[in-house]
């Protein structure tokens, strides 16, 4: 079998449809895919397969060498994901035992040179066992343009912007650059309004999201082709960046952030923060504008700070929490994660960190070994190591079912539609109320769930108006459907009984608390909320339900996002004698 990794899910559905369609056969069959929660391949008779990389790591905890493959190509590789990074080194040992294989990294843009060294492992200098191979592209010629003076607000630059394309160019669809869920959906609401009164009558505007917690039905929309009296406009995440081409784009509108994760080992958080794109990414951008005839680019942003950009984006190794990939190695068999060959080594900060969270959730002993069988069943679910404990441990809170509802839901990046402006904007607010609880907002989420799918066993239909009237994505809650039956499977697989809390919150917090104990943060008396470890001062997100209420003594958090200030999302209201009684190992009272 011939094995293709892509970082994004979306790129290895489109691929595996496309091949498909060029050789001729039914999508499944020869050609398939496998992605996290979908499996569309048939074992004995796929002989291409399109995977993202996270499925070929667990391919190889039940068969180390491979051997069903005879071509491992990773795709993308200038993303330089930490999957991407695992799989280097692994594959780097494998193809010392396993001589027939065949290994290829592309990329349009990466350091060919280095990854040419780490996989040169031959001791004769005159034998190699890697080599470089150029395959030239050909595009169109692109012009870009910069902006004169800087833009407050590059959301609403964005959309003027589209607006602009779309009123003095001639035919031709448009991929708007931005960096998250929210600014597409806000997007997208804004440029629907303006195509409503747009004064161009020979072309009409078809608006698409892209973005990728996005139902699979609906990310397959952008691809298709447009009629002559439509121009497409897809506002999309830099998903759409590299991997995929959508069909007929010729200008492209480019924010000039994108949104990364940066982990903090100080205080074990991982921050969501908006930073400038690399030029690396920046060209990538600007290259699906000259796929299918000469096109433009507009880049939000001045060109002379275009120079001051970094060159390449930093790999996910150096700046990410890396308990996933510990523990991915350790169900591995790869005991000292210290001298595993990684193409760009993390900081021996963030291993230690990682190791101490594994150790905390009890996934490691105290020899840093895999526990059992809680950090081997840790391994096995396609979930962040906090994600995971919290599944495993809701059969014995009683909670397993409602615990999948929420972890789906958190799969998610919103499930509420938000208005931009006007009336809308308070209904929409009005609405969402109704579910709101003071416990905090995992339980207003499972609240949206448990209505959403009252109304879904009367009908699709009525969910889709329920959805509507409450402004409720509902495709997100189509994704988080499919995610929780998936996850609701792997519970059964591994032994967790599912039941039901029936009505009783504390049930749920407290099964969060014995997963996500570790990011915990307390109001102090100045007012503000401090982190347990470490004393760092975080903030109520303005979009959670506790932003408006009385504010509570304990909270626990499942992400902080970074932009003038560092904010908590996703809370739950605790009681401080959970952590002792929950983690006891992690927390003790001390009195002054």
């Amino acid at each position: 079998m011939v094995g293709v990794t892509e970082p994004r899910r979306v790129a290895a559905t489109t691929l595996a449809t496309r091949v498909a369609d060029e050789t001729g056969t039914v999508l499944g069959q020869t050609v398939g895919y496998c992605i996290r929660f979908d499996d569309c391949s048939q074992p004995g008779v796929t002989k291409i397969k399109y995977m993202t990389e996270g499925i070929l790591l667990r391919e190889m905890m039940a068969d180390p060498l491979l051997r069903q493959y005879s071509v491992i190509m990773l795709d993308e590789v200038h993303e330089r994901t930490t999957s991407t990074d695992i799989l280097m080194g692994l594959l780097k040992k494998i193809l010392r035992k396993q001589k027939k294989l065949r290994v290829i990294v592309t990329s349009a843009t990466m350091d060919a040179e280095h990854l040419c060294s780490f996989f040169n492992h031959s001791s004769d200098k005159n034998k190699k066992t890697a080599v470089i191979m150029s395959v030239e592209g050909r595009l169109y010629p692109v012009q870009i343009h910069y902006l004169k003076e800087p833009v407050p607000d590059y959301v609403r630059a964005a959309v003027d912007t589209v607006v602009k394309i779309h009123v003095s160019e001639a035919g031709g669809d448009v991929l708007c650059f931005l960096t998250g869920q929210e600014e597409v959906d806000r997007a997208v609401a804004l440029l629907r309004e303006h195509a409503a009164s747009s004064p161009r009558r020979d072309l009409e505007l078809l608006i698409l999201p892209m973005y990728g917690s996005l139902p699979n039905a609906d990310q397959l929309k952008v691809f298709q082709h447009t009629a002559r009296t439509q121009r497409k406009v897809v506002v999309s995440t830099n998903i759409a960046e590299t991997s995929v081409t959508i069909p007929g784009i010729v200008y492209v509108v480019d924010c000039g952030f994108v949104k990364m994760r940066w982990y903090d080992p100080h205080t074990c958080c991982d921050s969501l923060v908006t930073v400038p794109v690399s030029q690396a990414s920046a060209e990538q951008r600007a290259g699906r504008a000259g796929r299918v005839r000469p096109g433009k680019v507009y880049r939000l942003y001045c060109e002379k700070d275009y120079d001051t950009l970094p060159t390449t984006t930093p790999p996910e190794m150096q700046r990410m929490d890396l308990s996933s990939a510990v523990l991915q190695l350790k169900a591995l068999g790869i005991d000292n994660v210290v001298r595993f060959p990684f193409p760009s080594p993390p900081p021996a900060r963030h291993l230690a960190a990682a190791y101490q969270l594994l150790h905390a959730l009890g996934a490691i002993d105290d020899n840093g070994a895999l526990s059992q069988p809680l950090g081997t069943n840790m391994a096995e679910l396609p979930l962040p190591p906090l994600h995971a404990k919290v599944l495993l441990a809701s059969g014995e809170f009683g909670c397993s079912e409602e615990a999948a509802s929420v972890l789906a839901l958190l799969q998610v990046q919103s499930v509420f539609t938000r208005p931009a402006g006007g009336a809308a904007s308070v209904k929409a607010r009005v609405e969402r109320r109704k579910f709101e609880v003071e416990e905090g907002d995992l339980l207003t989420l499972l609240n949206v769930y448990t209505a959403y799918k009252r109304e879904v066993a009367r009908s699709d239909k009525s969910s889709r108006e329920w959805c509507h009237k409450h402004f409720v994505n509902h495709k997100a809650m189509k994704r988080v459907s499919e995610i929780r039956s998936q996850m609701l499977k792997l519970c059964e697989k591994l032994g967790v009984p599912i039941i039901s809390a029936a009505g009783d919150s504390s049930k749920v917090r407290r099964c969060f608390t014995a997963g996500f104990f570790p990011n915990t943060a307390y109001l102090h008396h100045s007012g503000v909320y401090k982190t347990v470890r470490g004393d760092v001062v975080l903030h109520v997100h303005p979009t959670s339900v506790l932003y408006t209420l009385e504010q509570p003594q304990w909270l626990l958090f499942c992400e902080v996002v970074q932009t003038d200030r560092s904010y908590m999302r996703e809370l739950t209201v605790i009681q401080p004698e959970w952590l002792e009684e929950l983690a006891p190992h992690f927390y003790h009272k001390t009195f002054e």
